[in-house]
């Protein structure tokens, strides 16, 4: 036999409703309160009793209510789920309150009583599902700086990359500014107290396009008055944060008073300023905007400019210090280029340097000339492993040790196997290929040999390129101990012998013979211009058709040139009968 079971007006049934968590509460078909439960009352902050008679928004003025919902429920008693939020009179430690429940239709013998509620607080719940929502994007944001800031190891592209993110994610406006370098900058000195920073990068969005280039375009340079925001940020190395500043304060964190009355008329009321900070040293600040309707920064959005600003830092310490190398290794290459020694006078010679593409360092691509007794005049083209300082350092070791060792006309072979032996007795940090010739223009002939280097070309004067076959031992300073092979070639008047490095031919990914025959099947018009113009003019613009049909407009590795051609009039000597 089943035991009786207690009604809803039992004690049994008011002691369940008077100890469960759960807020629970009768309304009458004008919404009004018939009953509450103690836990209700302690959701609200109301007496039980303070409830009865009266209406919803009349109790907590401050939560949502969905009295047309409810009203439904009436109507056709289907119960439906509640979803509220707000604040009750309660005290609560988050910032806006939430509640998850269900709405019942009650019936007595047949007459609608009124709608049953049952409410579970959920705050806590909503806000660790924010939280983790938050730290979902954080991680976007950063998986997206990761990927797009720092693409290449130039400093303004870098800051672009930066200002451009922070507006898709954060700001209305951005801009990067780095610090002066001082008087390298080629300027005065900024006054006492005042900080000069060069606005590297600004971004916005079409909102504030126009006004943007207002306050200071990238390439200008800023001075910042003591005790303003950039100066503080740099200072503390903490970020500083600026919502709905008044006039005065406004004004005391711009750069200057003026500056402060167009961040106004701009509608700009928010700011927040970042320090770029790497390895110990201050790099300059990130400063974001906000105008208009956009709200204020809070404490989520700094942390999302810091990491933002952390991560790109790095990115711009390194091309910094990649910028400062490239300087270096760019002008001791520039240096040690541009004085080739002179060739015999009844030889014309030009040569063309391109180096590679922006992101990487320069390398050690070299050539040179040098007079030989008896008319005879050194061709020399050579690639040294690797790039950067380290790689230019090394190509001045190899030419210098190319004066010494080519002797008196020593055929070409015989000079390289001297280098060879002179390196492996010495060391040599970083292997070379090397192509070395003997022009003759007396006898109209030149002699080749190769040390791992891509073969030399004859172009005739109607513009037809051929390969010359030179075997190519190992590469210098390779302790290969290898063999040297010294080929003969005809060298006819007009016709011109090209030297290169493989950056000119060579693309990754084909095959080095495709690549050669890419360069075998040049017809270059006017290749044999005549008589050259003072200085090679004609050898000039002959490179220059080589370099336009030839060398990518984006090259993965340098390219050097050198075209020698017979000076008209100090040919092939005729032989007498």
């Amino acid at each position: 036999m089943q035991p009786d079971v207690p009604g809803p007006g039992s004690a049994v049934w008011q002691m369940l409703l008077d100890g469960t968590q759960a807020g629970v509460a009768l309304l009458d078909p004008d919404l009004r309160y018939l009953y509450v439960n103690p836990a209700l009352a302690r959701m609200n902050g109301v007496e039980v009793d303070a409830h009865v008679g009266r209406r919803i928004v009349e109790v907590v003025p401050g939560v949502d209510v969905d009295e047309a919902m409810m009203r439904a429920v009436l109507a056709d008693g289907r119960p439906r789920e509640l979803d509220s939020s707000g604040q009750t009179r309660a005290g609560s430690a988050h910032a806006r309150r939430h509640w998850r429940g269900s709405c019942h239709r009650v019936l007595d013998g047949g007459r609608v009583l009124g709608l049953g509620l049952v409410l579970m607080e959920v705050s806590a719940d909503r806000e660790t599902r924010r939280e983790l929502e938050r730290a979902r994007e954080r991680l976007l944001v950063l998986d997206a700086a990761a990927m797009r800031i720092g693409s290449t190891l130039e400093m303004e592209q870098t800051c672009e990359e930066l200002a451009d993110l922070l507006v898709e994610v954060l700001a209305d406006m951005a801009t990067v500014e780095v610090l002066s370098s001082g008087t390298r900058d080629g300027r005065r000195p900024p006054p006492d107290g005042t900080v000069r920073l060069r606005r590297s990068a600004m971004s916005a969005r079409p909102a504030l396009r126009e006004v943007a280039p207002s306050f200071g375009a990238p390439g200008t340079y800023v001075d910042y008055q003591p005790g303003s925001a950039i100066p503080r940020c740099l200072e503390t190395g903490r970020p500083i944060v600026m919502n709905l500043l008044p006039d005065e304060e406004l004004s005391r964190s711009a750069p200057n008073a003026e500056r402060a009355a167009a961040y106004r008329a701009a509608g700009i009321h928010s700011g927040l300023i970042v320090p770029l900070a790497a390895r110990g040293r201050q790099i300059g600040t990130v400063t974001m905007i906000r105008a208009g309707s956009s709200p204020g920064f809070d404490d989520e959005d700094v942390a999302v400019a810091r990491a933002l600003a952390e991560r790109a830092a790095i990115s711009l310490d390194n091309a910094r210090r990649y910028t400062r190398e490239h300087g270096i290794a760019v002008e001791l290459q520039r240096a040690l280029l541009a004085a080739p020694s002179t060739p015999n006078p009844r030889v014309d010679v030009a040569t063309r340097y391109l180096p590679a593409g922006a992101n990487d360092l320069v390398g050690g691509d070299w050539f040179d000339t040098l007079a030989l007794p008896g008319g005879l005049t050194l061709l020399a083209m050579g690639d040294v492993m690797g790039h950067g300082v380290g790689a230019a350092v090394e190509m001045s070791h190899y030419r210098s040790m190319l004066r010494v060792g080519a002797g008196e006309g020593d055929a070409p072979d015989r000079v390289l196997s001297r280098i060879d032996r002179l390196l492996a007795a010495g060391g040599a940090e970083r292997p070379a290929t090397c192509l070395l010739g003997i022009a003759d223009p007396l006898r109209g002939a030149a002699w080749f040999a190769s040390a791992g280097h891509l073969p030399p070309a004859v172009i005739a004067p109607d513009g037809s390129v051929t390969l010359l076959d030179v075997p190519p031992g190992p590469p210098l300073g390779a302790d290969l101990g290898g063999e040297y092979d010294t080929v003969y070639a005809p060298w006819p008047p007009g016709h011109t012998l090209l030297l290169y490095t493989d950056g000119l031919v060579e693309r990754r990914g084909e095959d080095i013979d495709v690549s050669l025959g890419r360069l075998a099947g040049l017809r270059l018009p006017h290749a044999g211009d005549s008589p050259p113009q003072p200085g090679g003019g004609s050898l000039d613009a002959l490179l220059a058709r080589v370099v336009h049909r030839l060398a990518p407009a984006v090259a993965e590795d340098d390219v050097a040139l050198l075209a020698a051609r017979a000076v008209p009039g100090h040919g092939p000597r005729t032989e007498r009968s």
